[in-house]
């Protein structure tokens, strides 16, 4: 399709997110391209579920692992674009609107929003910078940048990769063979949550040796025991 009227569908995957969702839900329904939000939810015990519905989201149950909910609410989504969102997560207004820019471009086939941390220490300064420098140098965005994609391009390359963890990488990778990522012009508001409950060198630490292992060929659910370790 045109970029211009290009209508979009924002996937959340949910485990116990009562505390974070309406207001993710709430900034996602103030973009005007916004076509559906689905929560693909992994089992959640909590609220998580009732509040989606109450917000106007459609809620569908998937096996629990981040990969496999997103993909999951994406093969049910209708529009042109897929947007892969945090449930902590908050996109601006103006976010539809950037990423119709970046998709006019029709050797573009998807990419991220821009980064900052709403409640960091002075460490996570600068996320700005490593979104770009990461785009430039790896060729790919975080699972935090509310990555977009085309949906017919989605499909082309096998729909979101069933990974626990780490399907951001996958999914880059498969695109970039069928073209160019981008930076949208939008910047995305991100919890630091997780920075928050192990330290922000602690936590960095861990993420850059899981996406070592990663590289070395460690299995995903290898990966997910690192990342989730208490």
């Amino acid at each position: 399709p045109a970029a211009a009227g290009m209508t979009i569908s924002v996937i959340i995957p949910t485990l116990n997110e009562a505390g974070e969702l309406a207001e993710t839900i709430r900034r996602a329904r103030l973009v005007p391209e916004v076509c559906e939000i689905i929560v693909a939810d992994g089992g959640s015990s909590d609220a998580t579920r009732e509040i989606a519905t109450q917000m106007g989201a459609k809620v569908i149950q998937s096996e629990r692992g981040r990969g496999r909910q997103l993909r999951t609410g994406a093969a049910t989504a209708t529009g042109d674009v897929i947007l892969l969102l945090h449930a902590d997560t908050w996109l601006p207004p103006e976010t539809g609107q950037a990423i119709q820019n970046c998709l006019r471009d029709q050797t573009i086939v998807g990419g991220g929003c821009w980064k900052i941390f709403r409640d960091g220490s002075p460490l996570l300064r600068g996320s700005r910078f490593k979104c770009a420098l990461r785009l430039f140098l790896a060729r790919r965005v975080m699972a935090d940048q509310a990555i977009f994609v085309r949906r017919d391009i989605l499909e082309a390359v096998g729909g979101v990769p069933d990974l626990p963890l780490m399907e951001e990488f996958e999914l880059c990778r498969r695109l970039r063979r069928v073209g160019r990522l981008a930076l949208a012009d939008a910047t995305v508001i991100t919890s630091a949550r997780r920075f928050a409950k192990l330290g922000v060198t602690r936590t960095y630490a861990r993420m850059w040796r899981v996406i070592l292992q990663y590289y070395l060929g460690t299995p995903p659910a290898e990966l997910r025991r690192i990342y989730e370790k208490e």
